[in-house]
């Protein structure tokens, strides 16, 4: 019964590797979906809220101005409050020196007030004035100020002569002429009828250089970003920068409190506007979203790709494992069987002992040729490899390698040609022997698994350089199936094999051309290939000279 060993079907590699990257595309395509939508969703809520950004600043610009003119109204209340505090019996005549010494102790404390009166309701109605410089209350000639006054006393006047009561006298403010901006209180008796006005005219330029510059510096002290500017009843600019482009930007705008009613009070940002301020908002929003995004899109593909290598490694693995056994099979088969006939004396002619004695010595070469790399495949892995230098003759050590193939060479019909230099003096290394014919045997192995009916192996030394810092090279070059250009990238790659259908009719562990890179690379040489399909493949290992002839003798790992 003959026994065929089961092989993938052709390609199988390349529709596994196929199925791989499907399945990490539908992972990323499971985490990508969702994220755009998010996004979406994301750049929704961020123009809704760009809107809402803006309202809110326009409403919080708002809130500033009606504090601020709360606080000019409640300064200008507190004032009069405490300067009109006078009871009825002061418009009585024999009341009216009370009634001066309290003026004259308001104007020496307060400076935003040019003139103190006091209106009895009597029939008529009389107007009396603090003289400033007498100190003393004074009848009230005919005049413009005078007219103002008994303008503003006029509705008190008639409310009073129709009896009704005031119950808590509060102060208000009254303007009837833009130079007259005063300040009444409703007097009343006992009874809280009306019998008379307290009244005070205040000093605009007090207000514009004193009064409004505090307000301002108590509501946007901590707003450095915010500017207030206000116009009088002419449209003019009394207070704020002169920025002309300024009006674009001021939207919100507020009246003071009476007397003052007829200037505004705005607010604006010397740097935007309430729609460039949501704008600015939004825009760094929507990139702090869009970086998140891109870092967390980076993420999810550095986690798939990372899946990826995982699932690569989880799989050269698991074909490292299934090759390695079948190599220690095969071999371990061989002595076997040869041992049993030697054994059981099925052999007696000399010539055939010595042949089935070179199978079994081939073989053990051969598996521990294997067992070797896999045991310092292990410890360059775990980084405990270490190399014993001597001096030695680069010739001798390539001698050396053949000579452990020549039987396995002669039994599959390979011939191998060796090309020396053809100086006398002798290519000497620093090296540790052992590695370097592991790497050359490692070489010449895969030139017979992979010959493909080319049974002929070129092994060349030669010497490159200057004598002194040159190099010398050892190249083995077969004629078998060769190396794609594109898997030329990999072949160096531990458990790489290559992907063509021979690759499934020779065995291998997928680790010698690892080694053979990590022990050249650690004499400080390096590797390279050359290689075209179907036309062979050619190794080179590069090692540098050792200029004298002395002998080193080193442990370095």
């Amino acid at each position: 019964m003959t026994k065929v060993r089961s092989r993938p079907p052709e390609g199988f590699p390349k529709r596994r590797a196929r199925a791989r990257r499907r399945a990490l595309l539908l992972g990323f395509l499971a985490a990508l979906v969702p994220l755009l939508i998010l996004l979406g969703l994301q750049y929704r809520w961020l123009t809704e809220l760009e809107e809402s950004s803006r309202v809110a600043r326009e409403a919080s610009l708002g809130t500033y101005l009606d504090a601020i003119a709360k606080n000019v109204g409640y300064g200008t209340w507190k004032e009069a409050e405490w300067s009109l505090s006078v009871s009825a019996t002061a418009l009585k005549p024999e009341y009216e020196g009370k009634l001066a010494k309290h003026f004259t102790k308001v104007s020496n404390e307060l400076s935003g007030s040019r003139t103190y009166f006091v209106v009895s309701f009597g029939d008529p109605a009389k107007i009396s004035l603090y003289d400033f410089e007498t100190k003393s209350m004074v009848k009230a000639a005919e005049s413009p100020r005078i007219q103002a006054f008994y303008a503003a006393a006029v509705p008190w006047i008639v409310r009073g002569r129709m009896e009704r009561r005031v119950e808590k006298p509060e102060p208000e403010g009254f303007r009837d002429d833009p130079e007259m901006r005063l300040m009444i209180r409703p007097l009343v008796d006992d009874e809280s009828r009306l019998v008379g006005l307290a009244g005070m005219t205040l000093d605009p330029d007090h207000y514009r250089d004193n009064v409004l510059p505090s307000a301002f510096e108590e509501v946007l002290g901590k707003q450095p970003d915010l500017v207030a500017t206000v116009w009088n009843q002419r449209g003019e600019r009394m207070i704020g920068p002169e920025d002309e482009d300024s009006g674009n930007r001021e939207r919100t705008i507020r009246r003071l409190p009476k007397p003052f009613d007829d200037w505004k009070v705005s607010i604006h940002s010397p740097t935007s506007t309430p729609e460039q301020w949501a704008r600015a908002n939004f825009l760094f929003n929507l990139t702090l979203s869009a970086v998140l995004a891109l870092v967390l899109l980076g993420g999810i593909g550095l986690a798939l790709r990372t899946a990826s290598r995982e699932m690569h490694l989880s799989e050269m693995k698991s074909d490292f494992v299934s090759n390695v056994s079948h190599e220690l099979r095969t071999p371990l088969s061989s002595i076997r069987v040869f041992g049993e006939f030697m054994r059981l004396d099925r052999v007696t002619d000399a010539a055939k002992v010595r042949e089935y004695g070179e199978y079994i010595e081939t073989e053990s070469r051969r598996l521990t040729q294997l067992i070797d790399n896999i045991l310092d495949f292990s410890r360059i892995e775990s980084g405990g490899k270490v190399y014993h230098r001597e001096l030695c003759d680069l010739e001798e050590l390539v001698a050396g390698a053949l000579k452990t193939f020549e039987v396995r060479l002669r039994q599959k019909g390979f011939r191998v040609y060796l090309e020396r230099p053809e100086a006398d003096e002798p290519l000497l290394l620093n090296a540790d022997p052992g590695a370097l014919v592991q790497a050359v045997c490692n070489l010449i192995d895969n030139a017979v698994k992979y010959s493909n009916g080319g049974q002929e192996i070129q092994v060349t030394i030669e010497r490159r350089g200057d004598p002194e810092t040159g190099e010398a090279v050892v190249s083995v070059r077969d004629h078998g199936i060769g190396i794609s250009r594109e898997e030329q990238k990999h072949i160096f790659d531990r458990f790489h094999r290559v992907g063509t259908g021979l690759v499934h009719d020779v065995r291998g562990a997928g680790l010698g051309l690892s080694i053979v890179q990590h022990i050249v690379e650690a004499h400080g040489g390096r590797v390279d290939v050359k290689s075209d399909l179907g036309r062979g493949s050619t190794f080179s290992l590069h090692f540098p000279l050792e200029p004298t002839g002395e002998t080193v003798d080193e442990e370095k790992p």
